[in-house]
């Protein structure tokens, strides 16, 4: 095995930073900018969620949507459901990890609002859970995932599916898309 150096690290995240945008996604921001800046306009929520590192990006992308990103301007209603200890700690006590996110979609959904659900393999059981109560809750759903999407690409209405299985590399380009999806949302309700 070849010893990690920064520069053998960093080409690998070119190659994948370059494979994704070869993939065409355009249409897909597009479209999961305008889910969300429909709902947020009209006084939706819109819901992240995720577990581990992915989790750290939920906060991440509603801190960005509750404070602001590029743009001076107003609050939008974001929540993410891996925020709150008491929250998570209890309910996976008392009944089940694989419900902790789907438990809190019922508290905070609205018919018209978004759920964002991220998960490198895309099998995460609470985050799709999460996606199958938004659903079934008339909320639109967008998944952020590693190659092939896993369970979670049945349940979303918009996909982004990284090309690679490294859970490090799908990070680093989850990144870079929620930062475009953040950026472009702003624009839209500017």
């Amino acid at each position: 095995m070849a010893s990690i150096t920064l520069d053998r690290w960093l080409a690998e995240a070119t190659d994948l930073l370059a494979a994704t945008r070869a993939a065409g996604l355009d249409p897909a921001m597009e479209q999961a900018v305008a889910l969300t800046a429909t709902a947020l306009r009209a006084g939706k929520p819109l819901l992240v969620c995720g577990n581990g590192g992915s989790a750290a990006d939920a906060q991440h992308i509603v801190g960005e949507m509750v404070g602001r990103f590029l743009k001076e301007r107003r609050a939008l209603k974001a929540i993410c459901l891996s925020s709150n200890p008491a929250v998570l700690t209890a309910w996976s006590n008392d009944y089940a990890f694989e419900t902790v996110f789907s438990r809190q979609v019922e508290a905070y959904a609205e018919p018209g609002g978004v759920l964002l659900g991220l998960s490198t393999s895309g099998n995460s059981a609470n985050v799709v859970r999460a996606l199958e109560a938004a659903r079934a809750l008339g909320m639109g759903t967008i998944g952020l995932t590693g190659e092939g999407g896993g369970r979670m690409a049945a349940l979303c209405d918009v996909l982004f599916a990284v090309p690679s299985r490294s859970t490090p590399a799908i990070q680093q380009v989850h990144l870079n898309l929620y930062h475009c999806f953040c950026a472009a949302v702003e624009d839209a309700l500017a």
